[in-house]
C-alpha cells in the first residue's frame, strides 16, 4: 500500500524553451486536482538535493519535454495501446506525474479495434507555440498526424493527418521567426524501403499541413546508420537536429546545425555511452530551465522493463552540447547515474507516477492502459463503488490466444524489482460456467496469466504461458492449475531482476503459495512487458459473469 498525501493545485505558468526562441510568453489558465503518490519500488529524487537515474524506471519511449513558464511536459511513444500520447508533467525533471491522455481512442484507424502489436503512434514531439500545445507523431502505416490543444489537462482535439505516407516517423515541427513553419522527420525501413535519412518540409502557418516538396538534409549511411527520431530547435542563429545514430539497444547521441534550414549540416556527437553500463544513451528531448540551464531527457533500452528515461545535464561549448560529463575528455559526454537536481529557483515534494490503484474514484487511474481501443462495454465502475468490474467479454474468436485479446487492462512495469498483488471474486452467473475467466497477466512477446475458472466441480486457479508467433498469433499452453476453495482469491506476481516472474495465490490474503515455474518477461515489439488484469469468456457461451477487482497493488 503506497503513501497518498494531502491534495495539491498548480496553475501553469507561461513562456516556453526548447522549441523556437521566437515563441513568447504566454499565460495558461487552468488548474488541477492532483494526490501526491511516492512509490515504493522506484524514486529518483534522493531527497538530498540530487538525484539518480533512470529518474522514470518505466517504459516512456522516445520521449520529448518541453517548460511553459514553470512547468515541463513530457509525451512518449504509446503504440497500439488505448489511451494513446500519455501526458506527464513535472516541476523539477525528476519528479512526474501522469497527468493526461492526448489520444484517448485511435479514431483515425478502426484496425486498432484489435491489438496492433508494434503499430501506432511512433515517436511523437510536443511543442507550444502561440498559446496553443500541439503534439506530432508518425503512424509508420498511415503518416504524420498532429492535434492539439490550448488546456494540456483537457480535451485535445481530433487527430489530423498532416501528410499520408508509408514510414514517415518521428516528426518535429518548428515555428521560425520568419513565419514559415517546418517539419522534419526520420523514416522508418520497414514500410518505406529507406531509412538513415532525414528529410524537411515546409508546413502551412497552422502547422496543419504539408506545403512543400521535401527536401533530404543528412544521410547517415556512411558513419551513422539508423539516424532517426530528429528533434528540431534554433539556438543563437542555428538549426539544431538532436537525432539518436546506431540503434536502440547501442546507440549514440548525434547533433547536426546549420544557419540555413536545408543545410549543409555540421555534425557532432555528444552522448554516448563510453565506459558507463548505460546502454544506447539517445532519443529525447532538449529543455531549459527558468534560471537557464539546458538538460537532455533520453531513454536507455533495458529489454523486458522497456525504454527508460534518464535525465542528463548539458554544457553548450562553442555551439555544441555536450550532455553528460565528458569523463575522457574526449569532447563527448557519457550519461550520468547521479547528479545534482536541476536549479528551477524552488524545491518541490517527492512524488512518482501512480502504480496502485484501491478502485474506489470512480474511474481507472491514469497508469492503466488497454491492449487496443477501449470499449465501454469492458468494464462497470460506478459513483461509490470501491471495487473495479471487468465483464467477461467474449474474445473475438475460440482460438484467440491472450496475446490477441484487447480488453487486456494493463500498465507498465514500474521499477527492475516490484510485487504485484489484486484480489478477485469470479461471479459465472446463470449457472453457465464453462469458459469463463479472469485472472493476472505479466504480457510480452513471452507471456503468463494466472487465471481463475470454474468446472463442474469447483474453482479452479490454471497457469498459462504464451509465446508470439507473428504480430496476430501465438501459441498458448496450460502450464499448471490448483483447486481453491472459492471464486475469490488474492493474486500475485513477483517480479525479480531481469524480469524474472513468480506467480502465487493466497485464499486468506495471509499465506501465500507458489504456481507454476518462473516466467522470464520479454518486451513487446518495441515495447516492454505489462502486468495487468482480464476478464474474458470463449465466444459463444451465454452472455453474463464478471470479475471484482478490490485493489491493485504495487509492492515491494
Amino acid at each position: 500500500m503506497k503513501n497518498f498525501i494531502v491534495i495539491v493545485w498548480f496553475v501553469l505558468g507561461a513562456s516556453l524553451w526548447g522549441c523556437s526562441n521566437s515563441d513568447k510568453t504566454e499565460k495558461i489558465a487552468t488548474t488541477k486536482d492532483s494526490v501526491q503518490y511516492i512509490s515504493e519500488v522506484w524514486v529518483a529524487d534522493n531527497g538530498d538535493g540530487t538525484y539518480k537515474n533512470p529518474i522514470l524506471y518505466a517504459d516512456y519511449s522516445d520521449p520529448d519535454v518541453i517548460r511553459v513558464g514553470e512547468d515541463f511536459f513530457l509525451t512518449a511513444s504509446s503504440f497500439n495501446c488505448s489511451p494513446g500520447l500519455p501526458i506527464l508533467h513535472s516541476k523539477d525533471l525528476v519528479n512526474w506525474e501522469i497527468v493526461n491522455y492526448a489520444l484517448p481512442h485511435f479514431d483515425y484507424q478502426e484496425i486498432f479495434d484489435i491489438p496492433q502489436h508494434g503499430k501506432g503512434v511512433w515517436a511523437p514531439s510536443i511543442r507550444y507555440h502561440n498559446g496553443e500545445f500541439y503534439i506530432y507523431w508518425g503512424d509508420p502505416d498511415w503518416g504524420i498526424y498532429m492535434v492539439k490543444t490550448k488546456d494540456p489537462l483537457g480535451e485535445w482535439s481530433k487527430p489530423l493527418l498532416v501528410k499520408e505516407a508509408k514510414g514517415m516517423i518521428d516528426p518535429t515541427p518548428l515555428w521560425d521567426e520568419d513565419g514559415k513553419v517546418y517539419l522534419v522527420n526520420g523514416w522508418a525501413g520497414s514500410r518505406a524501403n529507406i531509412n538513415s535519412v532525414l528529410t524537411i518540409w515546409e508546413m502551412n502557418k497552422e502547422g496543419a499541413e504539408i506545403i512543400s516538396e521535401g527536401k533530404h538534409v543528412f544521410d547517415g549511411h556512411d558513419h551513422h546508420h539508423t539516424v532517426e527520431g530528429p528533434k528540431l530547435y534554433k539556438r543563437d542563429g542555428f538549426y539544431y537536429i538532436f537525432c539518436p545514430a546506431g540503434g536502440v539497444e547501442e546507440g549514440w547521441q548525434l547533433i547536426l546545425r546549420s544557419k540555413d534550414i536545408y543545410g549543409p549540416y555540421e555534425e557532432k556527437v555528444v552522448l554516448h555511452q563510453g565506459n558507463t553500463n548505460i546502454n544506447g544513451p539517445h532519443q529525447g528531448g532538449w529543455v531549459e530551465t527558468e534560471t537557464g540551464e539546458s538538460w537532455f531527457v533520453h531513454f536507455q533500452d533495458k529489454k523486458a522493463y522497456g525504454r527508460v528515461l534518464h535525465l542528463n545535464p548539458v554544457t553548450w561549448i562553442d555551439g555544441w552540447p555536450m550532455m553528460g560529463e565528458d569523463i575522457n575528455n574526449d569532447g563527448i559526454g557519457e550519461p550520468v547515474s547521479s547528479h545534482k537536481k536541476p536549479n528551477v529557483g524552488k524545491t518541490y515534494p517527492i512524488h512518482t507516477p501512480t502504480e496502485s490503484d484501491e478502485f474506489n474514484k470512480g474511474k481507472l487511474g491514469m497508469q492503466w492502459q488497454w491492449a487496443a481501443n477501449h470499449s465501454i462495454k469492458w468494464m462497470v465502475q460506478l459513483p461509490g463503488q470501491d471495487y473495479l468490474r471487468l465483464l467477461n467479454y467474449p474474445k473475438p474468436e475460440a482460438s484467440t490466444p491472450l496475446w490477441m485479446v484487447p480488453n487486456l487492462l494493463m500498465q507498465k512495469f514500474p521499477a527492475p524489482e516490484f510485487v504485484a498483488t489484486t484480489k478477485v471474486k469470479l461471479t459465472t452467473e446463470w449457472d453457465v460456467w464453462q469458459g469463463k475467466k479472469a485472472g493476472l497477466t505479466v504480457m510480452g512477446d513471452d507471456y503468463a496469466y494466472l487465471a481463475m475458472s470454474k468446472d463442474e466441480e469447483e474453482y479452479q486457479l490454471e497457469l498459462f504461458k504464451g509465446h508470439m508467433i507473428d504480430k496476430y498469433s501465438a501459441n498458448e499452453e496450460m502450464e499448471t492449475s490448483v483447486r481453491i476453495n472459492s471464486n475469490e482469491a488474492y493474486l500475485r506476481v513477483d517480479v525479480k531482476e531481469e524480469g524474472l516472474c513468480q506467480f502465487y495465490y493466497s485464499e486468506d490474503g495471509e499465506e501465500y503459495h507458489t504456481v507454476g515455474t518462473v516466467h522470464k518477461a520479454t518486451p513487446e515489439l518495441w515495447i516492454g512487458a505489462k502486468v495487468g488484469i482480464f476478464a474474458i469468456m470463449e465466444p459463444g457461451t451465454r452472455i453474463g459473469g464478471y470479475a471484482d477487482f478490490d485493489w491493485f497493488r504495487i509492492s515491494k
